[in-house]
């Protein structure tokens, strides 16, 4: 901890890659320390110098995306979100800021000098090489998980050995609209088809319901438990994939202990640098790429709102718009987008006429193929907007489709 100093700019790796005993002590350091500026990402622990208001000037942390410990901190003011896209969106903010610290997690260093950052490699590679200070805990119970992972002793400045539990999460549960949405989306979903998948209840059930597909593919920004589901079934082996065959592909993995265990010096699963893996370009290289993601809320005319409600921040831009611009790209790719029809306990209906007062769009309707609810798909592809509102409102909550009908008339939604 006596390495960092005032005015530092720290960035750490993503989600369970991140050095979480490091960023536990942090805040020790407050009282010799001003404007220290931190950016994460997908931050799991609710950190002591993210939520005491007694850090401000001390700390100014940023986020890309919000977890669940960024996501609480909100509420103290100390949190920024940095938008931008899954893909470049980092590397931008790089460029501005330019980032002089990297704290991150390690495997184990080898007898050929070579550690294994196992569970993410989205920008880590690129901080590690452009910061002038390296710090990375090493924990020997990171799985091994093969790709661009490996980082060399002669790039670290000092090493921190640690003996913590990988972080988990569990996989959510499955309730009766996730396993409507899966159904409606497994028909959307053919054999051989190379398949992106986000965490949640919803891609859960999704995944549940391509049991019966054969030679599906995976190439995707997280790497989530539910593809271990599809892995170990059989469904998933990657045979039919147009780029990388055979392998399963993402940028980070995160979820529980069965899935880190079928990772471990497991030759088919590979994690690619990011700019790599979510480049629409690439995506495209993916015959058949089926681009599957969630939202908060979505207007009549196919915008999709996924990482606010209203001003509110939720989560971030993350990768969706890469996905789904990279599916739309590929030959008979699909870009899909679920979400349960109402919220708070059926009051609200999530299809509306406009969004709430600044929400942010993560989507444009221009690169949206399909939207699911648990009442059906709304194929809206080269509609006009009338038609497509008409589709929408087909897989709106019965008791909000008369008032959409209504909207479309008195909202001049032509």
């Amino acid at each position: 901890m006596d390495k960092i100093k005032s005015g530092d700019k720290i960035v750490t790796s993503f989600g369970a890659g991140e050095p979480q005993t490091i960023l536990s002590r942090l805040h020790e350091i407050k009282d010799r320390v001003e404007h220290v500026k931190t950016f994460m990402a997908l931050s799991i622990p609710e950190y002591e110098f993210l939520m005491n208001p007694d850090m401000v000037g001390h700390f100014e942390a940023n986020t890309w995306f919000h977890g669940p410990g960024s996501r609480a901190a909100l509420g103290a003011g100390i949190i920024n979100t940095i938008p931008g896209h899954l893909h470049n969106g980092i590397v931008r903010t790089a460029e501005v800021e330019k980032p002089n610290v990297f704290i991150g997690t390690c495997t184990a260093v080898d007898r050929h000098g070579y550690a294994k950052m196992s569970m993410s490699v989205i920008y880590e590679n690129r901080m590690i090489r452009n910061c002038g200070l390296v710090i990375m805990e090493v924990n020997p119970n990171l799985p091994h998980v093969w790709g661009e992972t490996e980082v060399h002793l002669e790039q670290v400045d000092y090493f921190v050995e640690v003996d913590r539990p990988v972080p988990t999460i569990p996989q959510a549960p499955i309730g009766a609209k996730d396993l409507a949405i899966g159904k409606h989306v497994a028909r959307l979903v053919n054999d051989g088809d190379t398949v992106q998948f986000g965490i949640g209840s919803i891609p859960n059930a999704v995944s549940r319901s391509l049991m019966d597909k054969n030679d599906l593919g995976v190439h995707t920004e997280m790497i989530p438990s539910c593809v271990a589901d599809l892995v170990e079934s059989g469904v998933v082996n990657g045979r039919q994939k147009t780029l990388h065959p055979g392998k399963v592909v993402g940028t980070f993995i995160l979820g529980d202990k069965r899935l880190y265990d079928l990772a471990h010096n497991n030759p088919s699963f590979c994690l690619l640098r990011g700019d790599y893996v979510n480049n629409p370009f690439v995506i495209a290289q993916n015959d058949n790429m089926v681009s599957i993601n969630t939202a908060i809320q979505v207007d009549l005319t196919g915008q999709v709102f996924s990482e606010s409600i209203g001003h509110k921040m939720y989560s971030g831009s993350g990768g969706q718009n890469d996905t789904a611009e990279g599916a739309i790209h590929s030959k008979n790719g699909r870009s899909i987008i679920c979400l349960y029809s109402t919220a708070r306990d059926e009051s609200i209906s999530t299809i509306t006429p406009n969004a709430y007062p600044g929400a942010a769009v993560t989507l444009s309707r221009n690169n949206i193929d399909y939207i699911v609810t648990e009442f059906g798909v709304a194929y809206i592809k080269g509609l006009s907007i009338r038609h497509r509102a008409e589709k929408m409102i087909e897989i709106a909550h019965p008791k909000f489709r008369d008032e959409l009908r209504q909207s479309i008339k008195s909202e001049a939604i032509i």
